[in-house]
């Protein structure tokens, strides 16, 4: 009997807004609402989306005795990220590492100024915070926040409509993390975004979701959105999901993220290594990989899905790499696709061949992402 699906604190309101909801991560979530999902993109793009994100991890780490540093040099045991440069108000990408190299999960590290946020995907919740227990225990205490809810609210009239409710988020750049009131409740509020649109995350106390949310939804500029077009609009943007395109045998080099890996961290670097897997990725950052994440553009207007194979001919010999995420992409009103390939393939504008229903394709690789990223910087 497999388990019943949790339910985020806004379950009610998704209902009420005549939600599809539907399995995701153990719990259930909105795939879209009435306009559905190509409507969903295209006005986050435009104007502003509020999606529940509260199925994700939220976790402290809090120093024992006050000491900022110590906790995180405790935290480059198990991320290859420079965390100790990390200044308060400020938030940064990265992911935690097995010894092989691989990723088992990527996340987000912010910078509160007395504590570290980490924010973890919803899928590997247990399996993190159990790590970050055993590894972290002696330097600071772990302490998952379970008691408080996720929103994130996307698009170019994110900080319009968010501004009404609390100004001084204008001031915010990218990247840039705060705490304050928003109506009434203690909020944590950050400036980044998993759709390439400018935008904000907000956490909230789970008691105070819904007021907020109703709040934020009063507001002209925004509609809900569902997981639909937060899939549609991440993959348009060039970035990763956990478990499609990122997963424990994946490397950061080979996913095309050592942009995440700052200098210090690499050879040469003050506090070079000193992490899971470190030896390999600290070697493929030097030498390369044998595979790389790629875009991929494929001609005509199906979409070339997860799990599809790649192929250097249109016939014949063994593939040369696969498609992790695939969807039509709405801002480009053309399929959209990332998938890893062997580096002879990687240059873009490169042209393989996909299997799609029992033929190949042609895919050209193409530079993500593939809709202009609207960060404020």
């Amino acid at each position: 009997m497999s388990e019943p699906l949790l339910h985020t604190p806004l379950f009610s309101l998704h209902e009420e807004r005549g939600a599809r909801m539907v399995p995701f991560a153990g719990y259930a979530m909105p795939l879209h609402y009435a306009d559905g999902i190509m409507t969903e993109h295209q006005h986050t793009r435009t104007s502003a989306g509020l999606f529940d994100v509260s199925h994700m991890g939220q976790v402290a780490l809090r120093p024992i005795d006050g000491d900022m540093a110590r906790v995180a040099l405790a935290l480059e045991r198990i991320v290859p990220v420079d965390v100790l440069g990390l200044k308060a108000g400020r938030q940064r990408y990265g992911f935690l590492t097995n010894d092989a190299g691989g990723i088992l999960d990527d996340l987000m590290i912010v910078n509160m100024g007395q504590w570290f946020l980490v924010v973890i995907n919803a899928a590997c919740k247990a399996q993190d915070i159990a790590r970050m227990q055993a590894e972290l225990s002696g330097d600071c205490t772990v302490e998952p926040l379970e008691d408080r809810a996720l929103l994130a609210l996307q698009g170019p009239a994110a900080e319009t409509a968010l501004g009404r409710l609390m100004p001084d988020v204008a001031t915010m750049k990218f990247m840039d993390a705060r705490s304050g009131t928003l109506e009434g409740a203690d909020a944590i509020v950050t400036r980044s975004g998993y759709t390439g649109e400018d935008g904000f995350e907000i956490s909230v106390p789970v008691a105070d979701a819904e007021h907020v949310a109703r709040a934020l939804l009063d507001q002209p500029e925004v509609k809900p959105i569902g997981l639909g077009a937060r899939d549609s609009l991440r993959l348009e943007a060039g970035l990763c999901l956990y478990g499609s395109d990122l997963d424990e045998t994946t490397s950061p080099v080979e996913g095309a993220l050592e942009w995440a890996i700052q200098k210090v961290r690499r050879n040469g670097g003050a506090r070079a290594g000193g992490f899971p897997g470190s030896d390999l990725i600290l070697t493929q950052l030097d030498k390369g990989a044998s595979r790389r994440r790629v875009g991929l553009l494929a001609e005509g207007r199906a979409p070339v899905r997860h799990g599809a194979e790649l192929f250097a001919t249109n016939e014949g010999g063994s593939p040369i790499g696969v498609v992790t995420s695939g969807a039509f992409g709405p801002t480009l009103q053309s399929p959209v696709a990332m998938g890893y390939v062997e580096t002879a393939y990687v240059p873009v504008g490169t042209k393989v061949f996909a299997e799609l229903r029992g033929r190949r394709i042609p895919v050209t690789v193409a530079s993500m992402p593939f809709v202009p990223a609207g960060f404020k910087r």
